[in-house]
């Protein structure tokens, strides 16, 4: 049987040891296999858009798109001419199949969302997962993500977090609040303007009023703006200044017993 690297991996070779690399993984995967490309994109300034990206999503046999008129817009300011196809939460199920099977058959995939990494509260994880299981290598480049720099920007330890998404708006909601009181991981969370206020003030209920708390809001944009302080003087601020824009927010871990007791 003959294997070879696909074109855009030989393209990406910058120097021998990475070709070696890669030819050896090629060595387990069929030589009809194409690769799964996993594409960031800005959350707010077109300058954070990689080469890589770029050059991937220009040479890829087919781009998936969250939204291709958002993604079309993002081609045309990079002058990217390749052809889109409509990959979203609410048909990615009946479409992934088909995906993969294109994939098996030697093309190059690339999927963005509308903004950031995918798979990061974007769809992505259900057709990463499908094609693993399908053994075709997923690669996903490194790239603008909005937790990150909310996280890092923050002032609140970084060293260990968790990244609990968006909350569930009804059902659920306050038992997983309930769930995360103790966690001593610095926390982050995604959020809808029209809904932070009341995140925050539910916030306050389970892990008190004096917790730790950074809102950011616009990442990456003209309007970009970081609120710092407890969660009741977070809240309150936002309850006078109504918020607009995306928002991330992170939450301080539960302190130590120890701590508490000096509090006391």
């Amino acid at each position: 049987m003959n294997y070879h690297l696909s074109s855009l991996a030989l393209k990406n070779a910058k120097n021998y040891d990475y070709f070696l690399y890669k030819k050896i993984k090629c060595l387990y995967l069929p030589n009809n296999m194409g690769t799964l490309y996993i594409v960031p994109t800005p959350v707010g300034n077109m300058e954070d858009m990689t080469l890589r990206a770029i050059r991937t999503l220009k040479e890829a046999d087919l781009v998936l798109a969250e939204d291709t008129r958002t993604s079309g817009i993002l081609f045309k300011h990079f002058d990217i001419k390749n052809h889109l196809m409509s990959h979203h939460k609410f048909n990615e199920h009946g479409t992934s199949a088909a995906i993969v099977e294109r994939l098996k058959s030697g093309q190059n995939v690339a999927l963005v969302s509308d903004a950031g990494t995918p798979g990061i509260s974007d769809p992505g994880f259900f057709l990463a997962r499908e094609a693993s299981k399908a053994g075709i290598e997923v690669i996903t480049l490194p790239g603008p993500t909005a937790c990150i720099p909310a996280l890092v920007s923050s002032g609140l330890p970084c060293d260990r977090f968790c990244f609990e998404g968006f909350l569930p708006q009804k059902k659920g909601r306050q038992s997983h609040l309930e769930s995360l009181r103790n966690e001593p991981r610095t926390m982050v969370f995604y959020e809808s303007p029209f809904r932070l206020v009341k995140t925050l003030r539910q916030m306050e209920e389970f892990f008190g009023p004096d917790r730790p708390v950074s809102v950011a809001r616009e990442i990456s944009k003209i309007h970009e703006e970081h609120v710092r302080g407890t969660l009741d003087e977070v809240a309150a601020h936002f309850e006078a200044t109504p918020p607009k824009g995306e928002i991330v927010i992170v939450v301080g871990g539960a302190p130590k017993e120890k701590d508490k007791d000096k509090d006391k």
